[in-house]
């Protein structure tokens, strides 16, 4: 569910990431595992309830000098190994 098939594109892709997204919002290490996300350049899957094309969106905003702060949800510590494998239990 957090990262996609080989080769899939359009509907399919965003009813996925539809159901995944709302699972994120629940988990105890969401701001960590987003953060991972963002300063690895994790290229694939959903981290921290944000896509690819999120994070994509992100970096470029942030390369060009825009400041647009990400809400953290939790504050609960986590290792960067437990992050996505924890809330994809």
């Amino acid at each position: 569910m957090f990262v996609s098939p080989d080769k899939e594109r359009g509907t399919a892709r965003s009813h996925r990431e539809s159901r995944a997204r709302p699972i994120c919002q629940h988990c105890p290490v969401l701001t960590q595992c987003r953060e991972h996300a963002l300063t690895t350049g994790e290229p694939y899957g959903i981290w921290g309830g944000m896509t690819e094309n999120d994070r994509k969106r992100h970096t470029n905003r942030a390369r060009r000098g825009e400041q647009r702060p990400l809400a953290p949800r939790h504050a609960t510590p986590a290792t960067a190994d437990a992050l996505h494998l924890s809330c994809a239990r």
